[in-house]
């Protein structure tokens, strides 16, 4: 993984230009310095040969052919060409003068020197946090994804040494301490929450060195499997008391909407017989009721509506013995 994130991909088109530039440079000047010396050691070889010449042209001819092959590559190595999502960081006699690309580059030798190029793309990566303790004394396992990015690429290479792996110790040491500062419960239910103060924490690190953590998502928390029963339990006898207490709280404001329906029908002359009235046409709907309308204070229509229940009754138990 790491060797992944140091590690460049191969820029085609700087290659290209780096081997034209190259042989270009170092055919050319062969030819001219070293090939008369190489031309004259193969006439020196013979029977009569002198051996301190033979061997002088020769090394005269391998000095100047590795001069020429190092001008060409020295000469070659000036020249980059960064694509969209990379940026060097150039240094000029060991001090830092900034970053550039995307683009075509430049660089002396010897008087510049390019201190590292830098991948700006954003990066994902997962962090670890294993039996650790909650707050209240759970061990649990959690996984949470960081998505950062290279915001200041100087800063990245200049003021940290490798500004990954310092970054990612800094995530896992945050969400351990997330973790730890945190109930089991919310870290089950509040993922939103716990993820937002785990980001925070870790941008207030990384920001030191150049990297901005775009977002923090929590993937994963591992729980026992005996503690995910006790928790189910739990919800479901939480839920049972809130729907008690909804049933309780609806009871009494019903009771206290009757209390208050009944001193207003008692402050209010004739309203009661109102809600009598009321009360027989609802009772009127029902197609099996027989309904008797008296005054409630003459004796005569009390004994009619008792003998017509009488009669009503009567029906029903005749009813009831032809069925039998």
């Amino acid at each position: 993984m790491e060797k992944r994130r140091v590690s460049r991909q191969r820029n085609p088109v700087q290659s290209f230009i780096r081997n034209a530039v190259r042989w270009g440079l170092a055919i050319p000047l062969w030819l001219l310095l070293a090939r008369p010396d190489f031309q004259a050691w193969a006439r020196l070889v013979g029977p009569a040969m002198d051996v301190g010449v033979w061997t002088g042209r020769l090394f005269v001819g391998l000095l100047k052919t590795g001069v020429i092959f190092w001008v060409a590559h020295t000469i070659a190595c000036m020249f980059y060409i960064l694509p969209q999502w990379e940026r060097l960081v150039l240094l000029r006699l060991g001090r830092s003068v900034g970053a550039r690309g995307p683009g075509f580059f430049v660089v002396p030798p010897f008087l510049y020197s390019v201190a590292r190029i830098v991948d700006v793309r954003i990066t994902t990566y997962e962090v670890k946090a294993t039996k650790t303790l909650t707050r209240d004394n759970i061990p649990i396992d959690v996984t949470a994804a960081v998505e950062l990015e290279v915001e200041d690429p100087e800063k990245a290479v200049i003021a940290v040494r490798d500004y990954w792996k310092t970054t990612e110790w800094a995530s896992m040491e945050a969400l351990k301490s997330t973790v730890g500062g945190n109930d089991l419960r919310p870290l089950l239910s509040e993922t939103g929450r716990v993820a937002a103060a785990l980001k925070a924490e870790i941008d207030s690190a990384a920001k030191d060195y150049g990297v901005n953590v775009r977002a923090v998502r929590i993937t994963d928390v591992g729980t026992p499997p005996a503690l995910v029963e006790e928790l189910a339990v739990i919800a479901r006898a939480e839920r049972s008391a809130k729907a008690k207490q909804i049933q309780a709280d609806a009871e009494k404001a019903v009771a206290t909407a009757l209390a208050e329906a009944t001193h207003t029908l008692a402050a209010q002359p004739g309203a009661m017989d109102l809600r009598q009235l009321q009360a027989l046409l609802d009772i009127s709907k029902e197609e099996s009721a027989m309904v008797i309308v008296y005054p409630m204070t003459s004796p005569m229509g009390r004994q009619i509506a008792a003998a017509a229940a009488g009669a009503q009754a009567g029906k029903k138990q005749l009813a009831q013995a032809k069925s039998g």
